[in-house]
């Protein structure tokens, strides 16, 4: 089957022959003809399927008759992430070339007034995060009554990161009468009680069993002792001995990956950051700097887990299992994407093994045990160098300390003044019985100053002046 068999029009057809795509995926053949019927999609498909033209082909098509009106969306996608939705900008411009429609972005992290500004002028188009589009809402910069089309993107997603009430409001405020898309890689109970109440008669359409994953990666579990060092110089030893062109490594924390990728750099390799705490344009840099092969490695949160439609990668590293196992399925869809093969590896330290177990659960499946790397014990640990260090330090730091309390020289004026200095060395005092036996007269060392002061106060009478002051000794103080 060709793309000139699902019903698209000339110009769509000429701009999908400019990215060199020639067949449909499953999930296009099987969508595209009903949604350019106008019927309701349910569609449950695994990452990496081709699911965002599956819905971007037939609006265009289905969008290129009418116009748009100020600040009223002919058309609505909702997005869970920033980056999702930029990702769905570029495919309408990319497959919309050739067709004049107006498209707008709604997103946080960006300046709001471009937004407003676009919305005025009317759209076709309205990609939006849910957050941001109710901002908009509630200010009354944007209405929903012309939405005719209204699509649901990466809806186990939203439930995920909590936006279903903000979607079921969303819903409230469209027209009645309008078509809805809905995709989802999974369908948990609370997306099939949203797609009951919002979709009309919907047509199902499924390539494959919710949580499985893609045949095309290659998977392995690599087992490490557990300290996050152990881990750093397993995954560098991967790198190495894998034929790895770009690679995303995804850990479950921001933290985790800002110090991953400050080690990976630190051992000349090319690599980036994403994460939550990154401001949008930033992200949005690192992510060109990935595509265009500036950086080959990307160390990712799971803010970047799903959706990314980055061509080319060959492998991605969970340097930890994740805590969902969902998310694994849409880490891991990252590689192996359009018909291509990839590498999975995940690294596996004692406290990650009932992650391990949970993916496999719910994946129906196990996976290999890479138990051992060749030259393992030959490699030097330069994190763990790194580490050495300021114990090393503090452990000089320690000596030093020691050479400056040995006991100076005795001093003929004050012979127990040096004594201070030798309290730590605990191991040196007298025991409790011979410190018993010493004289009474003899000099505290702690404090042989104030001694001196208390045996001067308690001195007996030395036949000394103890009479009035005399005269010419008297000071007068003038204020």
């Amino acid at each position: 089957m060709s793309f000139a068999d699902l019903g698209l029009s000339d110009e769509l057809l000429r701009a999908v022959g400019d990215t060199g795509y020639t067949e449909p995926t499953p999930i296009q053949a099987s969508a595209i003809p009903p949604v350019l019927m106008m019927r309701d999609i349910i569609g449950i498909a695994q990452t990496g399927t081709g699911k965002t033209a599956s819905f971007v082909l037939p609006m265009i098509d289905i969008l290129a008759h009418g116009r748009s009106r100020a600040r009223m969306p002919r058309s609505l996608i909702l997005e869970p992430t920033r980056e999702l939705a930029a990702q769905v900008a570029e495919n309408f411009t990319t497959y919309g070339k050739y067709h004049k429609l107006s498209m707008a972005l709604l997103i946080g992290g960006v300046q709001m007034g471009d937004q407003v500004k676009a919305l005025e002028k009317g759209v076709d188009v309205l990609i939006a995060t849910p957050g941001r589009l109710m901002d908009l809402f509630g200010r009354g910069k944007i209405l929903l009554t012309g939405c005719s089309m209204l699509v649901i993107d990466e809806a186990d997603r939203m439930l995920d990161m909590g936006f279903i009430p903000d979607i079921e409001e969303i819903c409230t405020k469209l027209p009645a009468t309008r078509q809805t898309l809905l995709f989802s890689a999974t369908m948990p109970p609370p997306i099939k009680k949203l797609a009951d109440r919002f979709l009309s008669n919907p047509k199902t359409i499924e390539v494959a069993r919710p949580a499985s994953t893609n045949v095309n990666i290659t998977q392995w579990v690599v087992p490490v002792k557990g300290s996050s060092f152990e881990k750093r110089r397993v995954l560098r030893q991967l790198l190495a001995r894998e034929d790895v062109r770009n690679a995303i490594i995804f850990c479950n924390r921001k933290t985790t990956v800002r110090e991953l990728n400050k080690s990976l750099q630190q051992h000349g390799l090319a690599s980036g950051e994403i994460h939550g705490d990154m401001d949008q344009p930033a992200r949005l840099a690192e992510l060109d700097k990935f595509k265009k092969g500036e950086v080959t490695i990307l160390v990712a949160s799971d803010v970047a887990a799903r959706g990314l439609d980055i061509k080319g990668v060959s492998h991605v590293f969970n340097f930890d299992a994740p805590w969902h196992p969902d998310d694994y399925v849409h880490r891991i869809g990252r590689t192996g994407r359009a018909g291509a093969t990839g590498v999975a590896y995940t690294l596996a330290a004692p406290d990650d093994l009932e992650n391990i177990e949970n993916i496999e659960k719910l994946t129906g499946q196990k996976i290999a045990r890479l138990e051992a790397l060749p030259g393992a014990d030959a490699e030097t640990d330069a994190d763990a160098v790194e580490e050495e260090r300021p114990r090393r330090g503090r452990e000089r730091g320690q000596r030093r300390g020691a050479r400056s309390e040995a006991p100076a020289e005795p001093i003929a004026a004050e012979p127990a003044v040096a004594a201070p200095r030798e309290r730590p060395r605990r191991a040196a005092r007298p025991a409790r019985d011979e410190r018993a036996e010493r004289p009474a007269a003899e000099p505290r060392a702690a404090a042989p100053r104030q001694e001196r002061y208390r045996e001067r106060d308690e001195a007996p009478d030395d036949g000394g002046w103890n009479g009035p002051v005399p005269d010419f000794l008297r000071v007068t103080l003038t204020v």
